[in-house]
């Protein structure tokens, strides 16, 4: 079982969720988020989706991809994601999945909005925007955490 370090658990998700569990041996979880992504991604259409948006072929991308399934895609990926960087974790754990969960959430509603919102009237489409939205997810997630962490060791200092 090889023991991954953060960057290498973090870049081998982005690269596809499952990856860094099953070269750690976690071969069921891993099977399974491969899988999971692979049905979304398939029924999503969301690969023609990232292929029209590089090529900035943004109505393209909004004409072939399925939201019904493409909204399960953050959750899943960002799942993938923690799970692979709690593992790397040896000791205190407390608040990690903030903001993975956070950032799951925001890249949801950039997803949602992509067909509303225009940044200086361009349209970023079904894959840009909601990459955008990651950056205010993992900030609000980093600072809830900071801000709980501290309530905590507060309360502990309290308690004893």
């Amino acid at each position: 079982m090889k023991r991954l370090s953060k960057l290498e658990a973090i870049l081998w998700s982005v690269a596809l969720p499952g990856f860094p569990q099953l070269l750690s041996g976690q071969f069921l979880k891993g099977t399974l988020l491969v899988i999971l992504e692979f049905v979304i991604n398939v029924n999503g259409h969301f690969n023609a989706a990232i292929m029209y948006s590089f090529l900035w072929e943004i109505d393209k991308a909004f004409s072939v991809i399925n939201y019904q399934w493409v909204m399960f895609y953050p959750c899943l990926y960002m799942f993938g994601m923690w799970d692979a960087f709690r593992n790397t974790l040896d000791g205190d754990i407390k608040g990690s999945y903030l903001p993975f969960a956070f950032s799951a959430y925001f890249i949801t509603v950039g997803l949602m909005l992509s067909p509303k919102i225009t940044l200086f009237g361009v349209s970023l489409g079904p894959v840009f925007l909601p990459m955008l939205f990651l950056i205010p997810g993992l900030a609000i997630g980093f600072i809830v955490r900071a801000i709980l962490l501290k309530f905590y060791s507060i309360r502990k200092k309290n308690v004893n």
